[in-house]
C-alpha cells in the first residue's frame, strides 16, 4: 500500500527505535505496527541494523580502568598492609552467532541511494536557481535602466510641453498688449559700449507694469559674476527696476520687472550680480526714450 510505504519512508520509525518520540507518537507507531506487518518488520530491521552498528563501532575501555574500579570498591593498598586483590574477572567472550539480516536492510541501502540522488538533484536545482537569479538580476537591472530612461524622456517631454504652454501664453499676452493702447512698446538701442545691442520693454503706465521681451533681446550673455539691471529715468534720475540674465534657453519670453508709474526713458547697465544702488554709466549698454 502506498500509505504504508510512505509511512515507512517518513523516518518516524527510526525516531521510534531511538526513543525520540513522545508518548502519543509512540502509541501511533505501535498501533501501525500491530495493524500492518510491514511496519513491524521494518521496526525489527531498524533495531537489528542499529545493533550491528553499535557492535561494529564499540570502543574498548582503557587499561587502567581496572585499577580505578578496584580503588572505588575498596581494594586499594594501604601503607604497611597488603590487601589481597581479587582474582581477575574472566571475561567470557560472547559466542559469535551468524545473524541473518532480514531483507529489509536492503531498504536502507535504497534509502541512502535515494538520499544521494536527492542531494545531487538539490545541488543541481541550486545551481539552476543561482543562474536564474543572476539572469533575473540582470533583467531587473535592464528594466530599471529602461524605466530611468523613460522617466528622463517623460521629464523632457513634460518640460517641453510646459515651455510650449508658457511660450504660447506669453505670445498671446504680447498680442493682447499690442492691441491695448495703454501698453507702450519701448525699443532700446545700443550705446558706444555695444552699438549692435538692442531690446524691447513693454510698459503699462496706468497699471505700472514693466515687462522685458526675451525674444527681442540682443545683448551679450552675462557671466556668473554680473547681471543686467533695468533703470527707469524719472525726472532725470535713474530708478531701479530689477536685474535679469541673458540666456539662450530662457523659459519665459516675458520677464516681469519692478513696477513704475512714470518714466521718460528706460536704460540697461551691466552691474555686479545682485545689482547696484546707482547705475554704472560707463557700463550702459542700451537706452530708449518713451514715445508720447
Amino acid at each position: 500500500m502506498e500509505e504504508v510505504k510512505a509511512y515507512i519512508e517518513s523516518g518516524i520509525l527510526e525516531l521510534y527505535v531511538l526513543g525520540q518520540l513522545n508518548a502519543q507518537e509512540q502509541k501511533e507507531v505501535e498501533a501501525m505496527a500491530s495493524k500492518y506487518p510491514e511496519v513491524k518488520q521494518e521496526i525489527e530491521a531498524i533495531e537489528i541494523a542499529m545493533e550491528q552498528y553499535a557492535l561494529e563501532n564499540a570502543i574498548s575501555p582503557s587499561i587502567d580502568l581496572e585499577s580505578k574500579i578496584l580503588e572505588k570498591i575498596g581494594f586499594s593498598k594501604s601503607p604497611g598492609k597488603t590487601e589481597p586483590l581479587p582474582e581477575p574477572v574472566k571475561v567470557i567472550e560472547p559466542i559469535k552467532e551468524t545473524v541473518i539480516v532480514p531483507l529489509h536492510t536492503a531498504s536502507y541501502e535504497s534509502k541512502i541511494k535515494s538520499l544521494r540522488i536527492a542531494l545531487v538533484a538539490c545541488i543541481a536545482l541550486l545551481v539552476v536557481s543561482i543562474v536564474a537569479l543572476y539572469s533575473a538580476h540582470n533583467q531587473l537591472g535592464d528594466a530599471k535602466d529602461q524605466i530611468a530612461a523613460l522617466n528622463l524622456n517623460n521629464e523632457k517631454f513634460t518640460s517641453t510641453v510646459n515651455f510650449m504652454k508658457q511660450s504660447n501664453a506669453d505670445l498671446q499676452k504680447i498680442i493682447d498688449m499690442n492691441n491695448d493702447p495703454d501698453w507702450k512698446t519701448v525699443k532700446l538701442a545700443g550705446t558706444v559700449m555695444d552699438p549692435k545691442a538692442k531690446m524691447t520693454v513693454y510698459w503699462h503706465a496706468k497699471g505700472k507694469h514693466v515687462m522685458v521681451d526675451n525674444s527681442k533681446m540682443d545683448l551679450p550673455a552675462n557671466d556668473q559674476q554680473h547681471q543686467y539691471q533695468l533703470w527707469a529715468i524719472v525726472n532725470g534720475k535713474p530708478v531701479d527696476l530689477g536685474v535679469f540674465d541673458v540666456k539662450a534657453d530662457s523659459t519665459h519670453i516675458l520677464v516681469a520687472m519692478k513696477e513704475i508709474g512714470s518714466a521718460a526713458a528706460f536704460a540697461v547697465t551691466l552691474e555686479k550680480k545682485g545689482g547696484s544702488v546707482s547705475p554704472s554709466m560707463n557700463q550702459m549698454i542700451v537706452i530708449g526714450n518713451v514715445s508720447i
